[in-house]
């Protein structure tokens, strides 16, 4: 009460004649422009200290999360979208200020559609793209990220896991012992193909095995063609199984042992300036 009884008397005191009145606006006045100027001059003096857009490519790959994902009770938090780091690689190359764009991975993978996606907006990236695994950088993950211009990773990080499965857990006996019956409504041969309800006939199992090996095929040649490595070593090595960093680094499929203080004195003598990183 004491405080408003003395700020009620400043402004009395103020207002109480015409020239106060003008006074005190210009002070009021003074105030706002001088917090305005404090306002943007930090503003402006952050925008302008980040030299490097960083990149988080943590948990399960997928193309996108579905609107309102966040209410489902089931939905996976740790994930990220492939939509969204493209979209993130893009605005880093429209901006001025950026010079380099780092990109942290801790995952073991996810669509292989998302892997490729990233992978392709690395690629076509004008800045340089720098890989950090910590981690986990494995299957769709490490599709993702092998296109980078330099990767680095931890003696300790988990690395490669070129493989494809498709692999699920049947529940026909299941069923059986617990006196379910799938009543199958479908039309089409292989419309049910997969349906863990139902048993994988011969065709059906052809069948998924055929994309299988595609996809695998494909992924492959990926690792061939952004790391530089003859398809033939790629695939004595492509047995789904991962590597440590050193191993890692002794196969090619990444460039340095290091964490963030190696990325950033790597940055550092790429750009030209110690680097300031924004996440």
């Amino acid at each position: 009460m004491k405080i408003l009884g003395k700020l009620k008397r400043i402004k009395d005191f103020f207002l109480g004649t015409k020239i106060r009145k003008i006074i005190f606006h210009v002070v009021v006045i003074g105030i706002i422009v001088g917090l305005l100027i404090i306002v943007s001059d930090r503003t402006i003096r952050y925008k302008y200290t980040c030299s490097v857009t960083g990149i988080n490519l943590h948990g399960t790959f997928y193309t996108y999360i579905p609107e309102g994902a966040e209410d489902d009770p089931d939905f996976d938090y740790d994930s990220v979208a492939s939509e969204n780091i493209a979209g993130a690689i893009e605005q880093a190359n429209l901006d001025d200020g950026i010079k380099a764009i780092l990109v942290e991975v801790d995952s073991v993978g996810g669509s292989p559609i998302a892997g490729e996606e990233i992978s392709i907006a690395i690629k076509n990236s004008e800045k340089p793209v720098i890989g950090l695994i910590r981690e986990y950088g494995d299957s769709a993950a490490y599709l993702a990220i092998s296109s980078a211009d330099k990767i680095f990773a931890s003696k300790y990080s988990d690395v490669g896991g070129i493989g494809v499965t498709m692999s699920y857990l049947n529940n026909v006996e299941k069923n059986k012992n617990e006196g379910y019956t799938f009543e199958q409504l479908s039309v089409g041969k292989f419309k049910d193909s997969g349906n863990p309800d139902l048993p994988l006939t011969k065709e059906e199992r052809d069948l998924f095995m055929r994309d299988i090996n595609i996809v695998y095929q494909n992924f492959m040649e990926a690792i061939s063609i952004n790391r530089n490595i003859p398809i033939e070593k790629i695939k004595k090595i492509s047995d789904g199984s991962t590597v440590l960093g050193e191993k890692a680094k002794e196969l090619g499929l990444i460039d340095e042992i290091g964490g963030i203080n190696e990325v950033e004195s790597y940055l550092e003598e790429i750009i030209g300036e110690r680097p300031e990183i924004c996440w």
